[in-house]
């Protein structure tokens, strides 16, 4: 845990590493808070805005009863435990149960497809899987796939005949199940170095790879949390964000470090982000604290702000997944009365690197210094750390309790990943004297553009500047003169009519505000822009001609 201090440096030369041998995540985030106090651990609200709200003692009573349930159908430690929920109590539980028991936890996003979903689940091995109606609807037609797929729970209660997904699935009711069991449990021993959890990566390029993380990832993950939300938990009431729990950002950047440190989450399930609920329900709930991926801010940014019945308990938003940029930054600071703190992470390895603007003011177009306990530099191709003001990669430096354990069942592609002892983030990046490490962009995003390397962050940042544009997102386009031309997908704000005049706007706007090399050559004005389930803009469906 962080201690306040006067200085980043401070901050860093005090910090040690606190790793058991023996961790489980499972009694750290449940157990030790039950002590029959009753202590609130979750609010969760339905789309119809009825409350329910849970204790720690109720959760380790339920997550022990579907340990109970899990080990009569004979899963055990090391199987996997699929989790394809929403935001909600199951969901909770059912991370809190396989842990408890050894297994391992594989979340799975549910806008997933079919096809998605059979990949994973064959993928990891899945022995058991905890889902809803919806999730049995798209189990029906790959369920013979599976033979791995043992037991299979359905939170949408009894299951009522062979219309109903769950009973053609052989699907058991959630808590009729549970209410067979015992509610105690004993914990399964388990090692800090003990496989908890496989993170599937969002596959932003090739197939998605299953990162096998470790129980001490929750501990790895501590000082980047508590950096970026201003010293977590001091003044925590509440914690609440819109990104899914099966995500590496809603479930260890929030739910688990919250519980951690014993502090409530609220859990709303939004079926499509809208800015203005997101403002009314963090007013509502008091919500002090929020993770919202930059795509949110963006959609929030473009919302009336609701003055004095907006969100006024707000003391801090963290913010990564995409640049945020300097716009973003003042607005967070005009309108939502916080500094926004953006860190920087990925599946593989997360929240090495942070803002806390009670250390440091933010350096424009930088996304934070290393977090305490992370040793992250620029290296090159062979792992070999380069000088201050030099571009290349992110990497970090192993042994790190945040570090994935590998890609499951993939130990080639974990192997690619190092160079010597760093792991290579795939980003490209430039740091400075003071520390702050700036982004380039993915390997695969920069731009080369007559002979100039072109990040896409600044000049999206730049068009977000203007007062026509709600959205922004840069690729480069082959280019038989210059190699690459600069090309920009422009979303705009509701009423502007996107002529050629407003290119030439644009263009010049960019030109005069960054460089005449980084202007875009093309504007090309869409209603939307095509992202990840975590948010992140695939750029490669704008490189191939996206329609938007």
């Amino acid at each position: 845990m962080l201690h306040r201090a006067e200085s980043y440096a401070q901050v860093m030369s005090t910090f040690q590493w606190e790793v058991p041998a023996a961790y489980n995540i499972g009694v750290d985030v449940c157990d030790k808070w039950a002590d029959g106090s009753g202590r609130l651990a979750l609010i969760y609200e339905k789309s119809d805005g009825a409350q329910t709200r849970y204790t720690f003692d109720q959760i380790k009573a339920q997550s022990n009863q579907l340990a109970n349930s899990l080990a009569r159908y004979g899963i055990r430690r090391g199987d996997r435990v699929a989790i394809y929920l929403p935001q909600a109590p199951e969901t909770a539980i059912a991370h809190v149960a396989a842990y408890k028991m050894g297994a391992v936890a594989v979340p799975l996003f549910t806008l997933f497809g079919v096809d998605a979903i059979q990949y994973r689940l064959a993928n990891s091995g899945a022995s058991a899987l905890i889902t809803d109606a919806e999730g049995c609807r798209k189990l029906l037609e790959i369920r013979d796939s599976l033979p791995d797929l043992r037991v299979i729970y359905c939170i949408d209660g009894e299951a009522g005949g062979m219309e109903d997904p769950a009973a053609a699935v052989n699907a058991l009711p959630f808590q009729q199940s549970l209410a067979l069991e015992a509610d105690a449990f004993d914990p399964v021993a388990t090692a800090a170095d003990d496989p908890a959890v496989i993170i599937y990566t969002s596959g932003t390029t090739g197939k998605p790879k299953g990162a096998l993380h470790a129980h001490r990832v929750l501990l790895g993950h501590l000082p980047g949390v508590e950096m970026s939300h201003e010293f977590f938990p001091e003044n925590a009431v509440l914690m609440w964000t819109p990104a899914d729990w099966a995500w590496i950002g809603g479930l260890l950047d929030v739910l688990l470090p919250s519980w951690h440190h014993g502090v409530p989450v609220l859990a709303r399930r939004f079926e499509k982000f809208d800015g203005a609920s997101a403002l009314e329900l963090m007013a509502r709930h008091g919500v002090t604290h929020t993770f919202l991926p930059p795509t949110a801010l963006k959609m929030m940014r473009g919302c009336e702000w609701p003055g004095d019945a907006g969100p006024r308990a707000l003391r801090s938003v963290a913010s990564g997944g995409e640049s945020l940029g300097a716009e973003l930054i003042d607005w967070g600071r005009r309108v939502m009365g916080v500094t926004i703190n953006e860190f920087y992470g990925q599946t593989e390895c997360n929240m090495i690197v942070s803002s806390c603007s009670s250390l440091f003011d933010p350096c424009l177009g930088a996304i934070g210094r290393a977090a305490p306990g992370h040793r992250v530099a620029i290296v090159d191709d062979a792992g070999a750390e380069l000088a201050d003001g030099q571009e290349g990669n992110i990497g970090v430096m192993r042994p790190d309790p945040v570090m994935f354990l590998g890609y499951w069942n993939n130990p080639a592609a974990t192997a690619e990943r190092f160079a010597g002892d760093y792991l290579l983030t795939g980003d490209i990046g430039v740091r400075d004297a003071q520390g702050f490490i700036r982004f380039v962009g993915r390997n695969d995003d920069v731009i080369t553009s007559a002979g100039y390397r072109i990040g896409p962050g600044p000049i999206e940042d730049c068009l977000l500047g203007h007062p026509a544009v709600r959205m922004a997102a840069v690729v480069g386009m082959p280019d038989a003169e210059r190699t690459e031309i600069v090309v920009a997908y422009v979303v705009l704000k509701e009423g502007v009519e996107g002529d050629e005049a407003l290119v030439k706007a644009l263009q010049a706007h960019v030109r005069t505000r960054l460089a005449a090399h980084e202007y875009p050559r093309t504007i090309r004005f869409v209603t939307s822009l095509p992202t990840t389930a975590t948010g992140k803009i695939i750029r490669r469906e704008l490189r191939a001609g996206y329609p938007g």
